[in-house]
């Protein structure tokens, strides 16, 4: 029998999480040649995604890939992350989440991307992110 990775029911969990409490979930990802996003929105070869439903449609948080459509300056994108990709996952508002290990970095919500910008002003007071062995 083959084991799953625990990593996409986290991720499942962390983003059921952020919408049960009002948060807005986003996804850290680390942009590699399976990855399929807007260039653009790449920053030092991650980019942070804006997962709320006002920002995403036809969302499927799979055990290998996360898939959706949204929006990036406008422009409709069809974006594929395969959970290998995934750096983290955390509310936009109090910084709470999940990184996961192996990844050294998760970028900070200054450069997501998605509907809106984020706000200018990062959450205050220390991350509360926590590393999943």
């Amino acid at each position: 029998m083959k084991e799953l990775s625990t990593k996409s029911y986290l991720v499942r969990a962390i983003y059921e999480w952020c919408n049960d409490s009002g948060l807005t979930p986003y996804l850290a990802v680390r942009v590699d040649e399976q990855t399929r996003v807007p260039k653009a929105f790449v920053k030092d070869g991650e980019i942070v995604l804006n997962l709320s439903m006002d920002a995403v449609r036809h969302l499927q948080l799979g055990n290998d890939e996360i898939t959706f459509g949204g929006r990036f300056g406008g422009v409709a994108h069809q974006v594929i992350v395969p959970m290998t990709a995934v750096i983290g996952i955390f509310a936009k508002e109090t910084g709470q989440g999940l990184v996961f290990q192996g990844n050294e970095s998760a970028p900070t919500p200054a450069n997501a991307g998605g509907d809106k910008p984020p706000d200018p002003s990062p959450p205050s007071g220390k991350p509360r992110l926590r590393v999943v062995k």
